[in-house]
């Protein structure tokens, strides 16, 4: 495979789907390369569930699964596994973790956006959690990393969901999400590939509502229409669609750091 062909090589802000894509936006940088990093976006709803985390100052402990090893994992760490939704417990919903009482630090398993992150860091990249209720400040954080040296590169990686057999399902929400992070980088209109020019266009999109809507309800009606919205909404967790819908809400940058994200405002340093 040629890297700089399936890597966007030619430009400093990239845009694919899933741990695939992210592995072939960074093609031949080697381990730990500082000049290069990662956004990950899974909007509905572990990058959310981050977002709302560390906005409270939780520490959030990726994992790919919940089982024995991810409950070891939080008993090393002094952490609350996450649960899956339906204990109504705390969980990878958003909801769940903003109203969770004494809450210091999370394990949060994710088949998508806490896999993607972890095999990321794994590999040596820097990885930041962007969804839409962050969208401007990772934005901000973007910009300055692409500023303090001309040959920085960001990849934004679209987290997407699981068909049944466990192939990438794109899903509408993390390209609007990717979208919303690719069109709040100011200065660097230049530097998108075309498939993050086309990300940033399916954001902008979303955001015209055709009756006239102000773009914040023409967002959250689309992003309660589109098929994982549905699902969740089916299932009683409409309530998390919402926050997810919350543009620009949050002014904190989710860093994964040692295996945690920790929350970082977009003037700091990377």
């Amino acid at each position: 495979m040629d890297d700089t062909v399936f890597g966007q090589g030619s430009a400093r802000i990239r845009f694919d789907w899933g741990l695939s894509g992210a592995r072939a936006l960074r093609g031949a940088a080697p381990p730990g390369d500082a000049g290069f990093l990662a956004v990950v976006v899974d909007v509905l709803s572990f990058t959310t569930s981050v977002s709302v985390a560390v906005d409270r100052g939780v520490e959030v402990f990726s994992f790919p699964w919940r089982d024995e090893r991810a409950a070891h994992h939080a008993a090393r760490h002094g952490a609350t596994l996450a649960r899956a939704r339906s204990e109504r417990d705390v969980s990878l919903s958003p909801a769940s973790l903003r109203h969770a009482p004494g809450l210091a630090r999370v394990v949060l398993p994710s088949p998508n956006g806490s896999t993607i992150s972890l095999s990321l860091a794994e590999d040596g990249v820097a990885v930041v959690a962007a969804c839409l209720r962050n969208a401007a400040a990772v934005g901000a954080y973007v910009a300055r990393f692409l500023d303090e040296d001309p040959g920085h590169v960001v990849a934004v990686v679209a987290g997407g969901e699981r068909w049944p057999d466990g192939s990438l399902r794109p899903a509408v929400e993390d390209l609007w999400g990717g979208g919303a992070v690719v069109a709040a980088v100011e200065g660097h209109e230049h530097d998108l590939s075309p498939e993050a020019e086309v990300a940033a266009a399916a954001f902008r999109s979303a955001c015209d509502g055709p009756d006239g809507r102000d773009a914040p309800a023409a967002l959250q009606d689309r992003l309660r229409r589109c098929v994982s919205g549905r699902e969740l909404v089916s299932q009683g967790f409409g309530a998390d669609v919402e926050i997810a819908a919350e543009l620009d809400a949050s002014g904190v940058v989710p860093v994964l750091v040692d295996g945690r994200f920790v929350g970082r405002r977009a003037g700091e340093s990377h």
